[in-house]
């Protein structure tokens, strides 16, 4: 039983599915994968259904009707791995934005005794190769604007390669959470700090997707930008024991 598992959540990811479970399957370390599929109209869970049995007992999918967002993916896989007893839990994306072989480095770090662990974008420079440098500044100075209004010390505030030890998602009441986009991942980082859990960030290069379309919306982008502020206004009132 591998004490590490992978929730990758899909919609339409059918191009790179099989590609980035067999490049974690491949790695030096074991780790089990969970892949959350929000009703893929492109055969993505069809795909992942037939690599489970290649992978019998390390590859799991649980599937969804609809795109529900990004947010309660990551949650569903929360409560689904915290039930089965695993103590590394990461966040990864399907479109091989963030390179598989850092879960090494990140559970490393997980080791070393932090409780979160984020692969960062931003701790040394800018490390994003492929993206318009539009995108490149609205991201970095979207995490400038997290520090700012949050006051949490948070350089790539919106990454979403990150491992939790379990304690940290057993802590965060996860029915409470109320974002989906960005926000979300800004949610997880802000309440793991809050709750005085210890969170690293580890440099990773981010390389946009070659495959496949990004999810990426005015509407997630407007949800973060205003959910940071009622994160901290709520934040006043609220006890983090």
């Amino acid at each position: 039983m591998a004490d590490s598992i992978v929730i990758i959540p899909t919609f339409n990811e059918i191009e790179n599915i099989e590609n980035i479970i067999r490049k974690v399957f491949s790695l030096a370390i074991s780790f089990h994968v969970l892949v959350v599929d929000d009703g893929s109209p492109d055969g993505t869970a069809d795909v992942v259904k037939r690599l489970m049995q290649e992978y019998e007992g390390k590859l799991y999918i649980e599937e969804r009707k609809g795109k529900l967002g990004l947010g309660t993916a990551y949650i569903h896989g929360f409560k689904w791995s915290l039930a089965r007893d695993y103590t590394y839990i990461f966040e990864m994306d399907a479109d091989f934005s963030h390179n598989p072989e850092d879960l090494i480095r990140l559970r490393q770090a997980a080791l070393d005794g932090a409780d979160m662990t984020i692969g960062s974008r931003y701790i040394k420079g800018v490390n994003v190769v492929n993206w318009p440098m539009s995108r490149v500044l609205m991201s970095y100075f979207a995490s400038v604007y997290v520090r700012l209004i949050t006051r949490i010390d948070i350089q790539d505030a919106t990454a979403g390669f990150v491992c939790f030890h379990r304690k940290v998602l057993e802590t965060i009441k996860l029915d409470e959470i109320k974002f989906v986009g960005y926000a979300f991942q800004i949610e997880m980082k802000f309440k793991s700090i809050k709750y005085g859990f210890r969170v690293v960030e580890v440099p990773i290069i981010f390389t946009d997707r070659t495959l496949g379309e990004s999810k990426m919306s005015t509407r997630i982008f407007r949800e973060a930008f205003f959910g940071v502020i009622q994160l901290k206004l709520e934040s006043l009132f609220k006890s983090y024991k």
